[in-house]
């Protein structure tokens, strides 16, 4: 059964078709790759899942809800986190300030949470440490101790990556939109990846719709791909049904040419 589904969605820029009529249902814990040659509307359909476009028609449904007309704030609270292909970090603050700023959404303390000053205190109190677990617990799982109070600044690309995966982490997803995540990644970190999002879909427990050029990734790692070229769907399938399709391999063969 579909937890999560995009039923005919369409956008226009300038005239210009950038997603025609687009649907599609994802299983609940599943890796769902959406691939395509540069152009094609992959991020933009992920742009529509999480707010920062309105569609001209089409649905986005997750668990019986149209998340569509909300703010991207409140779809991050529905559940969506996502990551961005060019990364979307505070570089000026620490690892742990920007995985603790993931958590923002479930930060409940606010002017009435306790009866007296030392009431709101002590609950504040209480909500950091729980947050600073789960955060802990995020650094642990990716390995980011050695790095946890260093700006992002400082870091290389790939340790940045990770970071902005922890961050969509961080918010506990039952959704998790990875936009590229191993562009500028070298093969061990490419390698590091694959492991994590599976680990992920396995130990969080996440539904994953990923992103990705890089094949061998999407192959090794994908439940069901999504090929798409110029807006619009070319086939759906499993992994070895897809890079099967002779449209796919026209796409990807055009695209080196």
């Amino acid at each position: 059964m579909a937890h999560f589904k995009v039923e005919d969605l369409s956008i226009s820029f300038g005239g210009l078709k950038a997603v025609n009529g687009v649907s599609f249902n994802v299983t609940k814990n599943s890796i769902f790759s959406i691939i395509g040659p540069n152009g094609s509307g992959k991020t933009t359909i992920f742009n529509l899942i999480s707010g920062i476009y309105k569609p001209d028609s089409g649905s986005v449904i997750l668990e019986g809800e149209n998340l569509i007309g909300y703010l991207p704030d409140k779809i991050a609270r529905r559940g969506v986190a996502r990551t961005f292909q060019n990364i979307e970090l505070f570089t000026n603050a620490t690892v742990m300030d920007n995985l603790m700023l993931g958590r923002h959404i479930h930060m409940k303390t606010g002017i009435w949470s306790g009866a007296t000053m030392w009431g709101r205190r002590s609950r504040t109190a209480r909500e950091e440490i729980a947050n600073r677990e789960i955060v802990e617990g995020i650094v642990d799982f990716l390995e980011l101790q050695s790095v946890r109070d260093q700006f992002v600044a400082n870091l290389p690309y790939g340790k940045r990556k990770l970071v902005e995966l922890g961050r969509a982490l961080a918010l506990e997803p039952t959704i998790l939109l990875l936009d590229e995540p191993s562009a500028g990644m070298n093969t061990e970190e490419k390698e590091d990846l694959n492991i994590w999002i599976k680990d992920i879909q396995e130990d969080y427990r996440v539904t994953i719709l990923l992103i990705e050029h890089d094949m061998n990734m999407i192959m090794g790692i994908s439940d069901r791909i999504f090929a798409m070229n110029q807006g619009e769907k070319i086939v759906e399938g499993t992994p070895d049904e897809v890079q099967r399709h002779p449209q796919v391999i026209e796409a990807y063969l055009g695209e080196e040419e």
